[in-house]
């Protein structure tokens, strides 16, 4: 059986070295900093997708209201249409029992128009509604999703600080992290 031997690197020299000291305490920081940003970013994903995702329902229920009304209105002319129609037909029928009928039709047509315009004019309203709720909802995505970003800058700065051992960096690191918690803050108010 061959003997093998392991020649450990210079660098494993200095993790055993590190290891027996009680480590790097500004790398155990950065690490527990780091881990807490990974963690605040992850809860502010997850809220900014949820409300991205509530606005877009919204703004397809309001597309389908609008959509709805749209059909409304378009009964509304086919009943006008045919009201019309009826009057005209009555105006020119010599026998009173076609003109009553006509005009019998006309005051049928006249009742279900103005229904159907109702309801036109409310499912418009509800469109509207569900729009503006829509673009309320969004607005915190926007917010947190910008959160989001100078907390991923902060993470990158923090990791560049311990490659590095600049403490300048870990300050921009803090602040990137305090502007991002703040915005987060500032999608809730």
């Amino acid at each position: 059986m061959e003997n093998e031997y392991e020649v450990p690197s210079p660098h494993e020299h200095a993790l055993e070295d590190a290891v027996e000291k009680g480590g790097d305490t500004l790398t155990q920081k950065i690490a527990l900093m780091t881990a807490i940003l990974a963690t605040v970013g992850a809860l502010i994903s997850y809220q900014s997708g949820s409300a991205q995702n509530e606005a877009m329902f919204l703004k397809n229920e309001s597309i389908l209201k609008q959509s709805q009304a749209s059909d409304q209105w378009a009964f509304y002319q086919a009943k006008s249409m045919k009201s019309h129609l009826d009057d005209a037909t009555a105006a020119l029928a010599t026998v009173p029992e076609v003109k009553a009928r006509f005009l019998a039709d006309k005051a049928k047509e006249d009742t279900e128009r103005l229904e159907i315009q109702a309801e036109a004019k409310k499912l418009q309203a509800e469109s509207r509604k569900l729009g503006e709720d829509s673009e309320a909802k969004l607005r915190p995505h926007e917010r947190l999703a910008l959160a989001l970003t100078f907390l991923q800058i902060a993470i990158a700065l923090a990791a560049i600080t311990v490659l590095t051992k600049r403490r300048w960096l870990l300050w921009g690191s803090v602040g990137s992290a305090a502007v991002g918690l703040i915005a987060a803050a500032s999608a809730f108010f």
